[in-house]
């Protein structure tokens, strides 16, 4: 973070946690050093320095180099510095008001809102000389909604402000639907359900109206207080089709997507390139003769897990939307509903994969007269078995000459069935047949149960685990660069491509570095700083990018750096069959419980939503059926192997 000579940075505060207090913490302990009470600031930009200044000290941020007597100096001058900000906006009111914010700098708006709200000046100040006087410092609606203070004093003549325009609805889509929307926002105690209604309304039909927006309204759950219902989705969901056609009207596009063939000629099991000549395409190219020495039953599985990579080393599943997986546009454009599971390019090409191999390799399975659902139901009632002695697992498929829709239906109900026979297996070390006759309930993802205990790892949110993370594999973090000779696309690469020696570092990225040798996660080597610890490393790795580790499948030693780091308090061990991050994933394709922009497939196939589709319309949904099917198989014959090989009889 450079600085041109002469000028002056600011003091903001951005949070306990922040990475940028380093950047901060010279200019705080120099004003607090020489803050005097008996001589405050006078002007606006000077006092809500101050107030910042005053939060660094509360949450106890100082200076690395300050002694001891200093940061004793500055504690106990946080206090007055509090009291100094309180009474400079305690003799504001009407007379003073314009020529107090006359001079607020862009930076600072939210911070004198806010303490203007603390103060209560706008009680003491009428709405028509505050409003105007803000407005011509360039403070906006959407700044003014944040402050609770300003919108309950000024109550109708915000709600009057909300009314002039259609696009002022879109606040009431950050508020009610868009998630993190940034700063709160907040509505005049006077505007309605049915105000909200109305501005909607206005919206959706609008020439003004934001696709971003409408998306967001069409996909909303039902929400009485915004006046969202059934209705008003319809409406924004054909609205939103009209300004998507729009929208490729005159565009011609970027050819993206897979391409997947079976080669009579190719040795290698798999060969894949990328044709980037007018887009962006994956090719598959799959071994004829590797499919058919793999006919086997065991072998069809294997290939889905191995061949196809629905899963990873650990055995997590491919196709959840992984946030770190986002593009860094993707991450900023666009807008994100509250209750929406947020896909990207990433997704997109790994679902398209996972069903054209799903639809391809049931074709050429058929063509050797092998039914795809028989294998599932072979894996149920024959392998679990023999190699597991796990009795009374079923799976029936579907009956000879049925129709898609009668074929989405009933796989989506087997697979809800072997979803209970495994739950009520691990509860209960076996499974009764009657007592699986007994439960009704919809299956509830997140919560079915495993063989084996703290099977999963994930991170426990503390901050100093959230940091590592964050300065190690973030293609945001402040480690990616040093000079035009050392970058690369995050600090785990500058370190492993590089030779990196401390002193390397520029002044502002040693404190990120200190802070994880300190942690032990960095070795400063003298000539290169360097990871302690590999085995740490590599489920670091796996966190990030898949939001869990498999405990199971670590090695000795990395299971060693795992108890480590549960010890430390940076990451915790929980039991389920999927990882929370998979779980999702099925609850986006299957039905509402958790977001609301998913295919809906299990809900809409059980309450029978499919009234004038064609039946040709139903094998696409058949076939996501089939891959979360295999995908529920492959998971818990990793459950069975998992556990034979980590029991007390393992081994024997």
């Amino acid at each position: 973070m450079n600085t041109e000579p002469g000028e002056l940075r600011r003091v903001r505060f951005y949070g306990a946690h922040d990475l940028a207090a380093g950047f901060y913490a010279q200019r705080v302990a120099e004003i607090a050093l020489v803050f005097d009470p008996g001589r405050p600031p006078t002007t606006i930009v000077d006092v809500l320095e101050l107030h910042n200044v005053q939060q660094y000290l509360e949450n106890g941020i100082f200076l690395r180099s300050s002694t001891p007597a200093e940061q004793v100096h500055m504690e106990a001058v946080a206090p007055k510095i509090r009291a100094a900000v309180a009474k400079y906006f305690g003799d504001i009111d009407g007379s003073n008001f314009d020529a107090v914010v006359r001079d607020i700098d862009h930076e600072y708006r939210s911070d004198l809102l806010d303490l203007l709200g603390r103060g209560r000046v706008f009680e003491r100040c009428d709405a028509d000389i505050a409003l105007p006087s803000l407005r011509t410092v360039g403070v906006h609606l959407g700044e003014m909604l944040a402050s609770k203070g300003l919108v309950h004093a000024y109550d109708r003549s915000i709600r009057d402000e909300l009314l002039v325009s259609a696009r002022t609805a879109e606040y009431l889509v950050r508020k009610h639907l868009e998630k993190s929307a940034g700063r709160a926002i907040h509505l005049p105690p006077s505007f309605t359900p049915a105000d909200s209604r109305g501005l909607l309304e206005c919206y959706i039909d609008s020439e003004d109206a934001n696709l971003n927006y409408v998306r967001l309204i069409a996909e909303a759950k039902d929400h009485a207080q915004a006046g969202i219902d059934a209705k008003l989705r319809l409406r924004a969901r054909r609205r939103a089709e009209q300004l998507n056609s729009e929208l490729f009207t005159e565009g011609q596009g970027v050819k993206t997507g897979v391409d997947l063939s079976i080669s009579d000629d190719q040795e290698e099991p798999v060969l894949t390139e990328v044709d980037d000549s007018e887009g962006w395409v994956q090719r598959f190219t799959y071994s004829r003769r590797w499919l058919e020495q793999s006919l086997d039953f065991p072998s069809v599985m294997n290939n889905f897990q191995y061949l196809f990579e629905f899963v990873d080393h650990h055995v997590l599943l491919c196709f959840p939307a992984f946030p770190t997986a986002l593009s860094a546009m993707e991450r900023v454009m666009g807008l994100t509903g509250v209750a929406e599971y947020k896909v990207g390019r990433a997704f997109r090409q790994i679902d398209s994969r996972s069903l054209l191999q799903t639809h391809m390799y049931r074709l050429f399975l058929a063509s050797h007269e092998i039914e795809l659902e028989d294998v599932i139901a072979w894996f149920c009632g024959t392998y679990l078995v023999e190699e597991f002695g796990a009795q009374n697992f079923s799976f029936y498929p579907s009956a000879v000459g049925a129709s898609n829709l009668q074929k989405v239906r009933h796989l989506f109900a087997e697979m809800e069935s072997v979803v209970k026979q495994f739950s009520l297996f691990a509860e209960n070390s076996e499974l009764d047949r009657d007592l699986l006759t007994l439960g009704s309930d919809q299956v509830r993802y997140k919560e079915i149960p495993s063989l084996l205990e703290g099977k999963y790892l994930y991170s426990s949110g503390v901050q100093e685990m959230e940091n590592i993370l964050y300065l190690l594999f973030s293609d945001q973090s402040p480690l990616t660069y040093i000079d035009e000779s050392l970058k690369a696309g995050n600090g785990a690469s500058l370190l492993s491509g590089n030779q990196v020696a401390y002193a390397t570092f520029n002044d502002y990225q040693k404190p990120y570095i200190d802070s994880m040798i300190d942690a032990g996660v960095l070795v400063d080597l003298g000539h290169r700083v360097y990871f302690a610890n590999a085995e740490q490393l590599l489920v670091l790795v796996t966190l990030f990018r898949t939001q869990a580790a498999s405990y199971y499948h670590l090695s000795p030693a990395g299971r060693a750096a795992v108890d480590a780091m549960v010890e430390r308090g940076w990451m915790v061990r929980r039991s389920s069959l999927l990882t929370e991050a998979e779980a999702d994933y099925f609850n986006y394709m299957l039905n509402r419980v958790d977001f609301s922009n998913g295919p809906n497939l299990r809900n809409r196939y059980q309450h029978g939503s499919q009234a004038g589709l064609d039946d040709s319309e139903h094998f696409n949904p058949y076939i996501v059926a089939l891959r979360l099917m295999v995908a529920i198989v492959i998971k818990i014959n990793d459950e069975f192997t998992l556990a034979a090989s980590s029991g007390p009889d393992a081994g024997e």
